[in-house]
């Protein structure tokens, strides 16, 4: 037997076992379906914390992830905007600066051309007067040249009648000239020649042998003469031939006479001229100073007696030009600078136009740099407008969250929050 004392009166009864375990039971399942229904309201009241927590929290993140997009979007607009206008100024600023680099160049280009043009035709001017100038100079060179050939005709005749006596006179003595040229050696013999006259006549001329070699070849003396200015007066090549009276294969001027041209041409003389002892029973080189210009240009054949007197013919023709050459060196000169200023101005316009060129390569990078800078912004801004469509949905899905979509496919959960009495939707 058990006893149970009421809580109420304190009366003490007994119970039999049986009676004891149903009391128990009762008294135990109604303990059990209060602390399931405490529990229940407690886990109830607990996940509507939870849920209150969690929606306020989710929302204050989003919140404050949209207030941060917000910013963002702001400051990346903000940020465009600032670059578009800094795209716009710098390209107007490039474009004014290009304009006024144009402005100026054109300004220059048309400046030089207007020297250019005023410098031609002043030298065109300067060139006519001077070709009239040298026109009344010629005139009047001719003028005076004509009565110079006429006193050098004069002259001519007289030394035309002593070079005869002196030819009569070398005939007589040949074999005893031939003889001592030999032994003098015939280049010797003109060498001394000339230098015995040369203070006299020739102060300012130059005579000696030819040592340099040009393709191969080099003459035997060079004569050469200039005015105190630097002006070429005279300039003769000569090849100096002589063999023995007993020489069994006799040698012919015309032999030499070709290599004589190019050496004159390769040491660029004005004369050339052969002084020869060959053929001495020609009478065509006996005759006095032959001339070859019918078959090389400027060129003589003469015997060693003629060597000086050759020398100062061609001298006296050469002098009544000096003034002539020189003015057309003047003139030569005076063309020489239009051409070279001609040439300055060319190499302006290339390098202009070869500045102008990098000047619009430039630009050009310039703005394809800036048009890939647009392009690059507006990639962010699309992958900024695609950021706020996902914080939409997220948000969107936040929203729509409950308990019942919490509790779909958990029945578990599902039966605990119907016993606890809360509505799931």
């Amino acid at each position: 037997m058990n006893e149970i004392k009421c809580p109420h009166c304190g009366k003490v009864f007994q119970v039999d076992e049986a009676g004891y375990a149903a009391i128990l039971s009762q008294v135990r399942s109604e303990q059990f379906n209060q602390e399931i229904h405490e529990r229940a309201e407690a886990l109830h009241r607990e996940m509507e914390a939870q849920q209150k927590n969690a929606l306020l929290e989710a929302e204050a993140q989003h919140r404050l992830a949209v207030a941060e997009k917000e910013q963002e979007i702001i400051r990346l607009t903000e940020q465009v905007k600032a670059s578009e206008a800094e795209k716009k100024h710098a390209v107007d600023a490039a474009v004014q600066e290009k304009q006024m680099e144009i402005m100026r160049l054109q300004e220059q280009a048309k400046s030089a051309e207007t020297d250019k043009q005023l410098a031609i035709a002043t030298a065109l001017q300067d060139k006519d007067l001077e070709i009239i100038k040298l026109q009344g100079q010629i005139a009047r060179e001719q003028q005076a040249a004509q009565i110079r050939e006429k006193s050098l005709q004069e002259s001519h005749q007289t030394e035309v009648k002593r070079l005869e006596e002196e030819v009569e006179r070398y005939r007589d003595f040949k074999i005893r000239q031939s003889t001592k040229m030999i032994g003098e050696d015939l280049e010797q013999h003109c060498l001394n020649s000339f230098n015995q006259v040369r203070m006299m006549a020739f102060p300012n001329a130059y005579f000696d042998k030819d040592n340099e070699i040009v393709d191969g070849t080099k003459g035997d003396f060079v004569f050469r003469e200039s005015t105190e200015d630097g002006v070429p007066i005279l300039s003769i090549m000569f090849e100096m031939k002589n063999e023995a009276d007993d020489t069994e294969k006799k040698h012919k001027n015309e032999s030499f006479l070709d290599k004589l041209d190019k050496d004159r041409k390769k040491k660029n003389c004005e004369y050339a001229v052969l002084v020869t002892m060959l053929e001495m029973d020609n009478e065509l080189y006996n005759a006095g100073i032959v001339d070859m210009s019918y078959r090389y240009p400027k060129m003589y054949v003469i015997r060693p007696q003629f060597f000086i007197p050759l020398i100062s013919l061609l001298r006296n023709a050469a002098l009544s030009s000096v003034q002539a050459r020189r003015e057309l060196a003047a003139a030569q000169q005076q063309n020489l600078d239009v051409r070279q200023f001609e040439q300055a101005m060319k190499d302006f316009k290339d390098k202009f136009g070869r500045n102008f060129q990098l000047a619009s390569q430039s630009y050009e990078n310039a703005i394809k740099e800036i048009d890939e800078t647009i392009k690059h912004l507006e990639k962010i801004k699309e992958y900024l407008t695609k950021s706020g469509t996902q914080l939409r949905f997220a948000n969107d899905k936040a929203q729509e969250l409950s308990i019942k979509k919490l509790t779909k496919g958990n029945n578990t959960m599902r039966e605990k929050f119907e016993e606890a009495g809360i509505e799931i939707g």
